[in-house]
């Protein structure tokens, strides 16, 4: 069998159309790496050599042999839609969580007005609640309730006598209520106990007729209950100096050394073997006072006869949260001013003046120096018996803040 001959006429071949770019990028480009046209000086190089007369010899060309130079990286063209979607979705994502960034840390630095432009709204839950209008645009942000955990609230028998501004310890699952107003124009002087075990008010006794009647700080060792200073009288009576202990075993009352000044509502603790009193307001209830007090107590018995000076608290004023938590003395909250008896009132009337609600927290942990640490999230004051210590934090339900900026509530 002959081999074939070569054609005497060879049919010249036809150059092929230019590809287009976009087309021979994505064709051409290996997975996993950046689509580039291959180098134009190629395909140059293959149209003259297809256009060449049959008669002349062919280059021979090699990519061994044929030196290279790319060309400057092109303009990338568009994204696959399998990459871009994706790439879109992760730059929104990032978007968000720098907005929402910038709007908690301008938050936690300042306490912004709320937008006047938004409009009054009323909140309804149903039958337990009232309708609540805010008046936004006026009310300030610190007045807004914070987010909390959902507590289930169960209504329990009420108090024998309605009281306001008077005392409470819990000792056990009795909870032991003292004194306080009835009204402006009559004021307690006795205990109410109420047992937590029966869900009902079980005792009660009378308080010594020289002891105050509202306004007191009172501190529980888990059987004495110690009362310092407060209020004498009904209205705006100036506070005296005078102090007690009750043995709620015996139910005997004991009277120990008095305070080296009278104060009004001041913070109470024990804390260290020492029965420490510090703040509240001067014999006037409204002079904030600043001098800080403390004297050896054990089993309900004062173990000195005078009170020993500590270092003072760096904001004084009556109805502030005094805790004890590990192992240090903290301060909470409180307010300067409050109402205070009418000049030359035979009955001491009250009348009202500024008040000044704060956050401020201190804390004494070596008995030397008082500490500013992080202040409430909002101001809050009349929460001297509102505090409670769990899994090593001080919770605070209630209390008053600022008054309304337009009812003056």
């Amino acid at each position: 069998m002959q081999p074939p001959t070569a054609h005497p006429n060879p049919v010249r071949p036809r150059a092929p159309p230019k590809p287009d770019a976009g087309a021979q990028t994505a064709a051409a480009a290996p997975r996993g790496r950046p689509p580039f046209p291959p180098p134009q000086k190629s395909c140059a190089h293959a149209a003259i050599a297809a256009d060449a007369p049959s008669s002349s010899p062919r280059p021979h060309t090699s990519s061994s042999s044929t030196p290279r130079s790319d060309p400057p990286w092109p303009p990338p063209g568009p994204l696959p839609l399998r990459l871009a979607v994706p790439l879109a979705l992760a730059l929104l994502l990032a978007l968000a969580l720098v907005a929402d960034f910038l709007r908690t840390s301008s938050s936690s630095r300042r306490v912004p007005a709320l937008s006047s432009s938004s409009t009054p709204q009323t909140v309804v839950k149903g039958k337990r609640a009232k309708d609540v209008e805010r008046v936004v645009g006026h009310l300030n942000a610190t007045y807004a309730d914070l987010p909390a955990p959902r507590w289930d609230w169960e209504e329990m028998p009420a108090a024998p006598v309605p009281r306001l501004d008077g005392a409470a310890v819990q000792i056990g699952d009795l909870l032991y209520v003292f004194a306080g107003y009835e009204s402006l124009d009559h004021v307690h002087s006795h205990v109410d106990v109420y047992n937590f075990t029966s869900n009902t008010w079980t005792d009660r006794f009378d308080m010594p007729k020289e002891m105050t009647h509202s306004h007191l700080g009172m501190v529980s060792d888990g059987r004495y209950v110690y009362a310092v200073s407060g209020q004498y009288g009904p209205q705006c009576h100036a506070s005296i100096n005078r102090n007690f202990v009750l043995d709620t075993k015996t139910k005997e009352w004991h009277e120990l050394p008095p305070l080296p000044l009278p104060r009004y509502a001041p913070a109470t603790q024990l804390w260290r073997g020492r029965l420490h009193v510090m703040g509240g307001g001067k014999e006037d209830r409204h002079e904030p006072g600043l001098e800080h007090w403390s004297l050896a107590v054990k089993d309900g018995k004062a173990l000195e006869n005078e009170w020993r000076v500590e270092v003072p608290i760096p904001r004084g004023g009556p109805h502030r949260a005094c805790v004890v938590a590990n192992d240090k003395l903290f301060v909470i909250g409180g307010q300067e001013g409050d109402f205070m008896a009418k000049p030359g009132s035979p009955i001491f009337k009250c009348v009202r003046r500024h008040e000044v609600v704060y956050g401020d927290v201190y804390m004494l942990d070596d008995g030397a120096e008082w500490k500013q640490v992080s202040p409430m999230p909002k101001p809050d004051s009349h929460i001297e018996f509102a505090w409670v210590v769990v899994n090593k934090s001080i919770e605070i339900v209630g209390g008053t803040t600022e008054k309304h900026p337009i009812t003056k509530r």
